[in-house]
């Protein structure tokens, strides 16, 4: 039977957090004065420019994190995986909030600099989980694939990341939730995402727009994470079927 189930919390949790951001929710927090919540159409906007930036950075991230993760895990590369892993942890200490500061003069207004706050932020957390996910797989299992033949790829594709899946699932769930949290701060860039309305709230005062910029982004957030786990609970029967 399909496993959808270990999604299913964070999806409705985020469809909860969606139908919170709603104007006439949203308006509730206030009357009156500066507290003027944002239309459904431009919330909604605001809400794909979010969802279009932070999926690219996410992509970003998983083929720069993942593929120095597999590179620090094979033998011939061994010298260099503590080189590898204190450069991602040397660009990670940098604040987004920073990045975003110091890539303005360079990269102008807009969706670069916090591509570029995106890659920085995320790089670390995934190349580290997925080296413990690969290290994870145990020595037996590719001493046996050797010894069946399996070249150095076959191993790879057909042993360790097979087997390093849940590890490498959990490593995607942050890079996500990180990449939809960081693009929030790319409205102090003049990106067009949900923290606009979070920065402009606090020049104004507007409550009503703060909270549905924050609630919108959360449920960004919750959704994917748990499309994420709908999707991996989808496809593990099938690995464990073929595995047994």
């Amino acid at each position: 039977m399909r496993r959808v189930s270990p999604g299913l919390g964070p999806l409705v949790l985020g469809l909860a957090l969606a139908a919170a951001s709603h104007p006439g929710v949203a308006a509730l927090v206030g009357v009156g004065g500066a507290n003027r919540p944002l239309a459904t159409g431009r919330l909604a906007e605001l809400a794909l420019n979010h969802l279009l930036l932070a999926a690219t950075g996410l992509a970003i991230v998983t083929v720069l994190g993942v593929g120095l993760g597999l590179i620090a895990t094979r033998a011939r590369f061994a010298a260099f995986r503590g080189s590898i892993d204190t450069l991602a942890a040397f660009v990670q200490a940098v604040p987004p909030v920073v990045v975003v500061a110091l890539a303005l003069p360079v990269l102008g207004f807009g969706g670069p600099p916090t591509l570029l706050a995106l890659t920085a932020y995320g790089i670390m957390p995934t190349l580290r989980g997925t080296v413990g996910a690969l290290d994870s797989v145990s020595r037996e299992a590719r001493e046996s694939a050797r010894a069946i033949g399996l070249t150095p790829v076959q191993v790879l594709v057909d042993v360790e990341l097979p087997l390093a899946a849940p590890g490498l699932v959990e490593t995607l769930r942050t890079a996500l939730i990180l990449a939809v949290s960081v693009t929030a701060v790319g409205a102090l860039a003049g990106a067009s995402t949900l923290g606009t309305p979070i920065v402009a709230g606090l020049q104004n005062q507007n409550i009503a727009a703060m909270l549905q910029g924050a609630l919108a982004t959360a449920a960004l957030a919750f959704l994917g994470d748990g499309l994420l786990l709908a999707i991996a609970g989808w496809i593990q029967p099938d690995r464990q079927q073929k595995a047994a």
